[in-house]
Protein backbone atom coordinates (compact mmCIF):
# COMPACT_ATOMS: atom_id res chain seq x y z
CA UNK A 1 0.00 0.00 0.00
CA UNK A 2 2.78 2.47 0.48
CA UNK A 3 4.18 1.72 -2.69
CA UNK A 4 0.50 3.05 -4.27
CA UNK A 5 0.19 6.07 -1.94
CA UNK A 6 3.90 7.29 -1.86
CA UNK A 7 3.27 6.93 -6.18
CA UNK A 8 -0.12 9.35 -5.84
CA UNK A 9 2.15 11.70 -3.46
CA UNK A 10 4.93 11.80 -6.21
CA UNK A 11 2.83 12.57 -9.21
CA UNK A 12 1.38 15.56 -7.07
CA UNK A 13 4.72 17.24 -6.47
CA UNK A 14 4.16 16.41 -2.82
CA UNK A 15 6.71 13.80 -2.07
CA UNK A 16 9.87 15.32 -0.81
CA UNK A 17 11.44 11.86 0.78
CA UNK A 18 10.84 8.06 1.30
CA UNK A 19 12.12 5.53 3.10
CA UNK A 20 11.74 2.09 3.55
CA UNK A 21 13.61 -0.48 5.17
CA UNK A 22 13.79 -2.80 1.79
CA UNK A 23 15.60 -1.18 -0.58
CA UNK A 24 13.99 -2.71 -3.41
CA UNK A 25 10.68 -0.67 -2.30
CA UNK A 26 12.23 2.64 -3.10
CA UNK A 27 14.37 2.12 -6.10
CA UNK A 28 12.11 4.17 -7.83
CA UNK A 29 13.47 7.14 -5.82
CA UNK A 30 17.42 6.27 -6.02
CA UNK A 31 18.35 8.19 -8.60
CA UNK A 32 16.32 11.25 -8.32
CA UNK A 33 17.39 14.73 -7.13
CA UNK A 34 14.12 16.18 -6.01
CA UNK A 35 13.09 13.07 -3.79
CA UNK A 36 15.50 12.51 -1.05
CA UNK A 37 16.02 9.03 -0.40
CA UNK A 38 17.44 8.15 3.43
CA UNK A 39 16.54 6.73 6.56
CA UNK A 40 14.55 8.71 8.73
CA UNK A 41 17.08 10.36 10.86
CA UNK A 42 18.75 11.32 7.69
CA UNK A 43 15.14 12.97 6.36
CA UNK A 44 13.18 14.09 9.72
CA UNK A 45 14.12 17.58 10.24
CA UNK A 46 13.59 18.58 6.31
CA UNK A 47 9.84 17.09 6.42
CA UNK A 48 6.73 19.04 7.26
CA UNK A 49 4.18 16.39 7.05
CA UNK A 50 5.23 12.74 8.09
CA UNK A 51 3.24 9.79 6.24
CA UNK A 52 3.73 5.88 7.55
CA UNK A 53 2.60 3.62 6.01
CA UNK A 54 4.11 0.28 8.03
CA UNK A 55 2.49 -2.62 9.91
CA UNK A 56 1.80 -1.23 13.17
CA UNK A 57 2.29 0.90 15.75
CA UNK A 58 5.42 -1.19 16.72
CA UNK A 59 7.75 -0.20 13.76
CA UNK A 60 6.09 3.73 14.24
CA UNK A 61 7.65 3.47 18.07
CA UNK A 62 11.05 2.12 17.01
CA UNK A 63 11.29 4.73 14.03
CA UNK A 64 10.18 7.34 16.15
CA UNK A 65 11.79 7.03 19.75
CA UNK A 66 14.32 4.03 18.93
CA UNK A 67 17.67 3.99 17.24
CA UNK A 68 16.84 6.49 14.67
CA UNK A 69 15.02 8.98 17.26
CA UNK A 70 13.53 10.92 14.70
CA UNK A 71 10.84 12.31 16.84
CA UNK A 72 13.67 14.29 18.60
CA UNK A 73 14.45 15.70 14.89
CA UNK A 74 11.03 16.28 13.44
CA UNK A 75 10.50 20.18 13.60
CA UNK A 76 7.42 21.97 15.98
CA UNK A 77 4.78 22.37 14.40
CA UNK A 78 4.87 19.20 12.00
CA UNK A 79 2.28 16.48 11.74
CA UNK A 80 2.24 12.42 11.59
CA UNK A 81 -0.32 10.83 9.49
CA UNK A 82 -0.40 7.27 11.37
CA UNK A 83 -2.04 5.13 8.20
CA UNK A 84 -1.07 1.89 10.49
CA UNK A 85 -3.94 -0.66 11.82
CA UNK A 86 -2.88 -0.86 15.34
CA UNK A 87 -4.19 -0.34 18.99
CA UNK A 88 -5.95 3.02 19.58
CA UNK A 89 -4.60 2.98 23.41
CA UNK A 90 -1.17 2.67 21.66
CA UNK A 91 -2.08 5.24 19.05
CA UNK A 92 -3.07 7.46 21.83
CA UNK A 93 0.53 7.05 23.93
CA UNK A 94 2.50 7.78 20.36
CA UNK A 95 -0.16 11.30 19.94
CA UNK A 96 0.57 12.73 23.23
CA UNK A 97 4.77 11.67 23.12
CA UNK A 98 4.31 14.03 19.81
CA UNK A 99 2.64 16.84 21.32
CA UNK A 100 5.38 17.22 24.00
CA UNK A 101 7.76 18.17 21.27
CA UNK A 102 4.54 20.40 19.62
CA UNK A 103 4.18 17.96 16.71
CA UNK A 104 0.43 16.84 15.74
CA UNK A 105 -0.49 13.18 15.55
CA UNK A 106 -3.39 12.05 13.49
CA UNK A 107 -4.40 8.32 13.74
CA UNK A 108 -5.69 7.26 10.51
CA UNK A 109 -7.22 4.27 9.38
CA UNK A 110 -7.25 3.51 6.10
CA UNK A 111 -9.99 1.01 3.74
CA UNK A 112 -9.53 0.08 0.18
CA UNK A 113 -6.66 -2.21 0.31
CA UNK A 114 -3.61 -2.82 -1.88
CA UNK A 115 -5.91 -1.98 -5.21
CA UNK A 116 -7.20 1.35 -3.54
CA UNK A 117 -3.53 2.79 -2.76
CA UNK A 118 -2.78 1.48 -6.41
CA UNK A 119 -5.98 3.74 -7.57
CA UNK A 120 -5.60 6.81 -5.19
CA UNK A 121 -9.46 5.45 -3.98
CA UNK A 122 -8.69 5.07 0.05
CA UNK A 123 -10.82 5.88 2.51
CA UNK A 124 -9.24 7.67 5.76
CA UNK A 125 -11.12 7.31 8.98
CA UNK A 126 -9.23 9.71 10.86
CA UNK A 127 -9.01 10.16 14.57
CA UNK A 128 -7.69 13.75 16.11
CA UNK A 129 -7.43 17.86 15.38
CA UNK A 130 -9.95 18.17 12.37
CA UNK A 131 -8.71 21.33 11.78
CA UNK A 132 -5.28 19.80 11.32
CA UNK A 133 -6.75 16.96 9.19
CA UNK A 134 -8.55 19.60 6.79
CA UNK A 135 -5.44 22.04 7.18
CA UNK A 136 -3.36 18.97 4.90
CA UNK A 137 -6.89 18.12 2.88
CA UNK A 138 -4.82 18.48 -0.54
CA UNK A 139 -1.93 16.03 0.42
CA UNK A 140 -4.41 13.20 1.72
CA UNK A 141 -6.81 13.79 -1.47
CA UNK A 142 -3.56 12.24 -3.94
CA UNK A 143 -4.31 9.15 -2.48
CA UNK A 144 -8.08 9.12 -1.18
CA UNK A 145 -11.45 9.28 -2.18
CA UNK A 146 -12.93 10.70 1.24
CA UNK A 147 -11.25 11.72 4.59
CA UNK A 148 -13.56 11.18 7.36
CA UNK A 149 -12.74 12.74 10.93
CA UNK A 150 -14.53 9.80 12.73
CA UNK A 151 -13.47 11.59 16.48
CA UNK A 152 -10.50 12.70 19.02
CA UNK A 153 -7.20 10.46 19.04
CA UNK A 154 -7.58 6.54 18.81
CA UNK A 155 -10.69 6.81 17.06
CA UNK A 156 -9.24 6.72 13.66
CA UNK A 157 -7.80 3.37 14.72
CA UNK A 158 -10.48 1.88 16.95
CA UNK A 159 -12.83 1.98 13.61
CA UNK A 160 -10.41 0.50 11.60
CA UNK A 161 -10.14 -2.29 14.03
CA UNK A 162 -13.88 -2.79 13.83
CA UNK A 163 -14.26 -2.46 10.11
CA UNK A 164 -11.69 -5.20 9.46
CA UNK A 165 -13.42 -7.41 12.33
CA UNK A 166 -16.56 -7.19 10.11
CA UNK A 167 -15.34 -6.97 7.12
CA UNK A 168 -13.03 -10.56 7.72
CA UNK A 169 -16.23 -12.01 9.39
CA UNK A 170 -18.35 -11.23 6.11
CA UNK A 171 -15.60 -12.83 4.42
CA UNK A 172 -15.76 -16.42 6.51
CA UNK A 173 -19.60 -16.06 6.39
CA UNK A 174 -19.37 -16.13 2.37
CA UNK A 175 -16.78 -18.67 2.16
CA UNK A 176 -18.92 -21.06 4.74
CA UNK A 177 -22.41 -20.37 2.59
CA UNK A 178 -20.26 -21.24 -0.90
CA UNK A 179 -19.14 -24.50 0.77
CA UNK A 180 -22.68 -25.35 1.72
CA UNK A 181 -24.02 -24.41 -1.26
CA UNK A 182 -21.25 -26.77 -3.37
CA UNK A 183 -22.39 -29.84 -0.79
CA UNK A 184 -25.67 -29.54 -2.59
CA UNK A 185 -24.34 -29.59 -5.89
CA UNK A 186 -24.31 -25.80 -6.41
CA UNK A 187 -21.26 -24.21 -7.80
CA UNK A 188 -19.59 -21.20 -6.14
CA UNK A 189 -20.43 -19.28 -9.35
CA UNK A 190 -23.97 -19.51 -9.01
CA UNK A 191 -23.86 -18.77 -5.88
CA UNK A 192 -22.08 -15.47 -5.87
CA UNK A 193 -24.01 -14.47 -8.18
CA UNK A 194 -26.98 -14.67 -6.58
CA UNK A 195 -25.60 -13.07 -3.26
CA UNK A 196 -24.91 -10.35 -5.41
CA UNK A 197 -28.10 -10.12 -6.80
CA UNK A 198 -30.05 -10.18 -3.27
CA UNK A 199 -29.54 -8.83 -0.03
CA UNK A 200 -26.41 -11.03 1.00
CA UNK A 201 -24.79 -8.42 -1.39
CA UNK A 202 -21.20 -7.72 0.32
CA UNK A 203 -17.61 -6.18 -0.67
CA UNK A 204 -16.52 -9.71 -0.40
CA UNK A 205 -19.04 -11.13 -2.24
CA UNK A 206 -18.98 -8.50 -5.37
CA UNK A 207 -15.06 -7.97 -5.17
CA UNK A 208 -13.53 -10.73 -3.32
CA UNK A 209 -14.96 -14.35 -4.56
CA UNK A 210 -14.85 -12.29 -8.36
CA UNK A 211 -11.69 -11.12 -8.64
CA UNK A 212 -9.46 -13.45 -6.59
CA UNK A 213 -11.08 -16.51 -6.11
CA UNK A 214 -13.34 -17.65 -8.74
CA UNK A 215 -10.90 -15.40 -11.10
CA UNK A 216 -8.56 -18.81 -9.34
CA UNK A 217 -5.75 -15.94 -9.40
CA UNK A 218 -5.39 -16.02 -5.20
CA UNK A 219 -4.14 -12.58 -5.12
CA UNK A 220 -6.02 -10.53 -2.31
CA UNK A 221 -3.01 -9.16 -1.50
CA UNK A 222 -3.24 -9.54 2.17
CA UNK A 223 -1.52 -12.39 4.65
CA UNK A 224 -3.52 -14.19 6.95
CA UNK A 225 -1.47 -12.75 9.90
CA UNK A 226 -2.25 -9.10 9.35
CA UNK A 227 -6.31 -10.75 9.30
CA UNK A 228 -5.76 -12.46 12.18
CA UNK A 229 -3.78 -9.50 14.05
CA UNK A 230 -6.61 -7.34 13.22
CA UNK A 231 -9.49 -9.32 14.54
CA UNK A 232 -7.53 -10.26 17.66
CA UNK A 233 -6.76 -6.57 18.51
CA UNK A 234 -10.62 -5.77 17.58
CA UNK A 235 -11.80 -8.37 19.89
CA UNK A 236 -9.57 -7.41 22.94
CA UNK A 237 -10.29 -4.18 22.55
CA UNK A 238 -13.82 -4.86 22.16
CA UNK A 239 -13.93 -6.95 25.87
CA UNK A 240 -11.92 -4.06 27.33
CA UNK A 241 -14.55 -1.81 26.45
CA UNK A 242 -17.42 -4.40 27.88
CA UNK A 243 -18.61 -4.89 24.03
CA UNK A 244 -19.93 -8.29 23.30
CA UNK A 245 -18.10 -10.07 19.92
CA UNK A 246 -19.24 -13.54 19.60
CA UNK A 247 -18.65 -13.65 15.89
CA UNK A 248 -15.45 -11.36 16.07
CA UNK A 249 -14.51 -13.99 18.29
CA UNK A 250 -15.06 -17.39 16.28
CA UNK A 251 -13.25 -15.04 13.24
CA UNK A 252 -10.26 -14.72 15.28
CA UNK A 253 -10.45 -18.50 16.19
CA UNK A 254 -10.98 -19.86 13.12
CA UNK A 255 -7.67 -17.22 11.72
CA UNK A 256 -5.82 -18.43 14.26
CA UNK A 257 -6.33 -22.31 13.08
CA UNK A 258 -5.05 -21.10 10.01
CA UNK A 259 -1.96 -19.56 11.82
CA UNK A 260 -1.20 -23.23 13.49
CA UNK A 261 -1.94 -24.72 10.36
CA UNK A 262 1.37 -22.74 8.81
CA UNK A 263 -0.59 -20.24 6.42
CA UNK A 264 0.49 -16.82 8.49
CA UNK A 265 2.13 -15.53 5.24
CA UNK A 266 -0.59 -16.77 2.84
CA UNK A 267 -2.75 -14.64 0.70
CA UNK A 268 -6.02 -14.72 2.99
CA UNK A 269 -8.11 -15.76 -0.34
CA UNK A 270 -6.69 -19.19 0.29
CA UNK A 271 -8.62 -19.65 3.26
CA UNK A 272 -11.70 -20.32 1.19
CA UNK A 273 -9.56 -23.61 -0.27
CA UNK A 274 -9.47 -24.47 3.33
CA UNK A 275 -12.39 -23.61 5.10
CA UNK A 276 -13.81 -27.31 5.75
CA UNK A 277 -10.41 -28.42 7.57
CA UNK A 278 -10.00 -24.76 9.41
CA UNK A 279 -13.71 -25.66 10.71
CA UNK A 280 -13.39 -29.52 11.17
CA UNK A 281 -13.75 -30.17 14.50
Amino acid sequence: MGSGIARHLDEAGYLGAAWDPRPQAIITFANRNDVRVGEPAQIASSSRCIIFVVPSTKEIEETLTGPHAMLDKIEPQSVIFDLTTSDPTESRRLASKAKERGIDYIDCGMTGGATGADAGTLTLMAGGDSEVIEHYGDILATFTKQVIHVGPQGAGHALKLIHNMVLHTSFLANCEGVRAAERFGIDAQTVIDVFNAGNARSYSSEVRFPKHILSGTWDARSRVSNLEKDVRMAAQMSKTLGAPTPYGNLTADLLKRALDAGMADTDFSHLFKVFDDLTDE
